[in-house]
């Protein structure tokens, strides 16, 4: 197991407005829950061990992930380490049911990933007030903490609860969940609140309707898709609101490049997609870089972004994390980018 000592120096920045600080790389712990494979325990808490050896510092799980069982490992993973160490992030919108069994459960309509093993407990999707400061109790337990510092409302957005319900989810997380989080940072019970979703439209929503300290977005903002420049990402600016990014490989293609099977939001990869990964790697050779270290940087190349939250299922993935940041990248790559019309003129590009 990997010993945690004196931990590597990774940057860090302050997230939007709030006190905390977090280093550029984040340990997303979704793999944790047996998200698509079953994973080891020892294993799940090494990979834990690992991020914080090499200076990892904000750590993001979710009740979701694995009915809880992500939540355990990483309360396990830091266990005994002192608590001014890391930052911790967790979701509210969905609560468990241990009398209930039966996997993941959802409301009709609502759409889940598929986690291969987890905690036998039924979820019980729930954006009200005493659904959320349920949900936030159950939290600290499974954790084994005495705080949380960052709590979001997860996923209210149309891909999880469809067209039709998306109306009604907003405005029960807006009068309920928002509210209890609100008091939770007025009592200085959390440092910081926000929303984890897949989708700039509803960022977008969010972050015009309450105050919000921070927001993670996966997905919506990387080599492959800046839209989020035009409405979302000023909004945030403006506001002083702290992003952290997930899914900056599109769910694998800018990891593994346009390679036979590639996936890009979680399905086979499209042919516009593919050709478009192509050119992006034919200029990444160019000037000797990788995709994949090209993707993870892009993003934080943003004045709003804080870190890049990355999920891993072992100590040598976290690794090569790690040295994937610390790699140079030429100026000349991204105004090469920019020149071919992969990059948008007015994304910014990281020193």
């Amino acid at each position: 197991m990997t010993r945690v000592t004196a931990a590597s120096v990774l940057p860090s920045r302050r997230l939007g407005r709030t006190p905390l600080q977090v280093s550029a790389i984040g340990f997303g712990s979704a793999p944790l829950g047996d998200l698509y494979a079953k994973l080891d325990e020892e294993a799940a808490t090494a990979t834990v061990r690992a991020a914080l050896a090499h200076g990892v510092t904000l750590f993001d799980t979710s009740p979701h992930y694995g009915n809880g069982l992500a939540e355990q490992r990483v309360g396990a993973g830091l266990r005994g380490v002192a608590r001014d160490r890391y930052v911790l992030s967790t979701k509210v919108g969905r609560w468990m049911d241990p009398l209930r069994s039966g996997g993941t459960a959802v409301a009709p309509g609502a759409a889940a990933p598929g986690f291969a093993g987890g905690l036998k407990h039924k979820a019980v999707i729930d954006y009200s007030r005493d659904g959320t400061l349920r949900a936030f109790e159950q939290s600290l337990l499974r954790l084994g903490a005495e705080r949380i510092d960052i709590v979001l409302i997860h996923d209210v957005d149309v891909w999880t609860h469809g067209q039709d319900a998306i109306e009604a989810r907003f405005k029960e997380a807006m009068e309920g969940a928002y509210v209890a989080l609100t008091r939770l940072r007025e009592e200085g019970i959390v440092k910081a609140i926000g929303v984890g979703i897949n989708e700039t439209r509803m960022c977008e929503r969010f972050a015009s309707a309450g105050d919000f300290d921070t927001m993670l977005l996966a997905g919506r903002y990387t080599l492959l898709e800046q839209d989020a420049l035009d409405g979302f990402l000023a909004l945030a600016a403006r506001k002083g609101i702290g992003l952290m990014l997930g899914g900056v490989f599109n769910s694998g293609i800018l990891a593994t490049g346009a390679i036979a099977g590639a996936h890009y939001n979680y399905k086979p990869a499209p042919p516009d997609i593919s050709a478009r990964t192509e050119r992006l790697e034919k200029i990444c050779r160019a000037h000797g870089v990788a995709l994949a270290d090209a993707a993870l940087r892009f993003p934080l190349g943003h004045e709003s972004v804080a870190s890049v939250v990355l999920g891993a299922v072992s100590a040598e993935e976290v690794s090569r994390n790690i040295a994937s940041l610390a790699r140079p990248i030429p100026q000349a790559l991204w105004a090469d980018l920019k020149s071919e019309g992969l990059l948008r003129q007015d994304a910014p590009t990281p020193d």
